[in-house]
């Protein structure tokens, strides 16, 4: 049997507040297979976000396992896991996180280049046109609309064609039009590429597209259901 493209065993996070340690999340445990899309939901403070840079390698935790295609990644150094990053791993960050002093094209073209791809300008084009800026390539962020600067976000993200994508409110500082373009776009991008989605979100009906969605509080999964709204057979975590 496949291991699964996403594991988190005991995870745990504690960060220090004062003279006591505050724990963020609190022994999770989670499978997502290979080309799922799972969303994570809770209340502000429900640990959302770290669990996503800890599953993404961003961030080390306190206790636990992260596993990746079966592979521990908690304990690898620095340079092993950019190694990781560039070769297996997307991320679509809330406040887009282009290079200011870049253009469109540029973005899109530095994981290619950094991952030494074949052809890197011919596909940072064909993104672009793809998520419909391909008239922009040769504008700055600052030039670009909120929606423009998160789809050429999306382009760099899946430039590499990642085969994991952690997404992280990618609609948040969008409104509701805008937002429902970048996620037809998201969409769209993965379905060429069938990669295993974990999104972070707020929104319901965001939500209501995933596979499975996984509801966090107080650092634990409360709860996990599948697209029909039942009840999920899934490694349910914390506890």
């Amino acid at each position: 049997m496949d291991a699964p493209a996403l594991e988190l065993r005991g995870l745990t996070k504690r960060l220090p507040s004062g003279e006591r340690l505050l724990t963020i999340l609190d022994r999770v445990d989670l499978a997502v297979a290979a080309g799922e899309f799972v969303a994570i939901l809770g209340p502000s403070g429900s640990g959302k976000s770290t669990l996503l840079g800890l599953a993404a390698g961003l961030d080390r935790p306190s206790e636990g396992e992260v596993r990746i295609d079966g592979r521990p990644i908690q304990d690898l150094s620095e340079d092993e896991l950019a190694r990781l990053r560039r070769g297996r791993i997307g991320f679509v960050f809330q406040s887009f996180q282009l290079l200011p002093n870049l253009t469109a094209l540029e973005n899109v073209l530095l994981p290619l280049e950094l991952a030494g791809r074949a052809g890197p300008l011919e596909r940072a084009r064909r993104l672009l046109g793809q998520v419909g800026l391909g008239e922009r390539e040769h504008h700055y962020p600052v030039q670009l609309s909120g929606g423009e600067q998160q789809r050429v976000a999306l382009a760099r993200a899946f430039a590499p064609a990642p085969a994991l994508l952690f997404a992280d409110e990618p609609t948040g500082n969008l409104d509701g039009a805008t937002g429902a373009r970048v996620l037809e776009t998201l969409a769209a991008l993965r379905g060429e590429t069938a990669a295993t989605l974990v999104l972070v979100t707020h929104d319901p009906a965001v939500a209501s597209l995933a596979d499975r969605r996984i509801h966090l509080r107080d650092g634990r999964i409360e709860r996990i259901e599948s697209r029909s709204g039942a009840p999920a057979p899934a490694v349910v975590g914390a506890g």
